[in-house]
């Protein structure tokens, strides 16, 4: 039952993206069109979830305002992450991720048009992703990342250590930090072979954020521990819970 949930799965979500793309292609070729294409990845999100049977879950500690410009930051323990954040985090933001789904059909041309790449293997990379998301965020857009830097962790929800690419960009654009703990997606979706998906209600959590108003390069460890305590602090409990 386990591998027809899991083809039926990966049916359902290509076939949506399929039915959604000539619309989204649309809205992304002008800027000021591309808040719409974003909207409707979030449509396609909400429609997987619904027609997964898989319940979304969230305790909005915070509700992250509109108008506002953040940096959001999450666990990763599971490619079901990014799908969980584009209908979890419903501002208009830009989400920092490999290059490596830029080769995937379709769904690569979105990604690339919409969204901020990646590529470990060049060593200028990370520097041009850095400024492009500075650039990002001075136009008033938000950025979500991952600051584990991929799925690294041997044994979730412990997480490995944080990254200071987000935390620079926030303390350099003066803009909150929100932590988002991701609680059981790893259960959903392991990351492991065979490919697996395994029904659960996703559950998730967004903190308040964390002001970096006055904050300089030297709090960028201070935030990046703060962040990576609340964030870990929320999945030992949720670890727990589950036990």
């Amino acid at each position: 039952m386990r591998l027809l949930y899991t083809i039926w799965c990966a049916i359902y979500f290509v076939t949506l993206y399929l039915v959604l793309f000539p619309f989204q292609f649309v809205f992304l070729q002008r800027d000021s069109w591309k808040p719409i294409a974003h909207k409707i990845n979030y449509i396609w999100g909400m429609l997987f979830f619904i027609g997964v049977g898989i319940p979304v879950r969230v305790d909005r500690r915070f509700r992250p305002d509109p108008k506002r410009t953040y940096v959001f930051c999450a666990n990763h323990f599971s490619y079901l992450d990014i799908a969980a954040m584009g209908v979890i985090v419903k501002n208009y933001y830009a989400f920092v991720g490999k290059s490596d789904v830029k080769h995937i059909p379709l769904l690569g041309y979105m990604f690339a048009k919409l969204h901020v790449q990646v590529d470990r293997s060049q060593p200028n990379s990370r520097a041009y992703s850095l400024a492009k998301s500075i650039r990002t965020l001075a136009s008033g857009r938000s950025i979500m990342i991952f600051p584990e830097g991929g799925i690294r962790a041997p044994e979730p929800p412990q997480m490995v250590p944080f990254k200071d690419g987000a935390f620079t960009m926030a303390i350099q654009q003066q803009v909150p930090i929100v932590p988002v703990s991701l609680l059981n997606n790893y259960q959903i979706l392991p990351d492991k072979s065979p490919v697996r998906f395994h029904w659960h209600p996703l559950r998730a959590v967004i903190h308040p954020p964390i002001e970096t108003t006055g904050m300089t390069p030297d709090d960028v460890e201070r935030l990046k521990e703060e962040t990576y305590k609340i964030i870990n602090d929320e999945l030992m409990s949720g670890k727990k819970v589950v036990a």
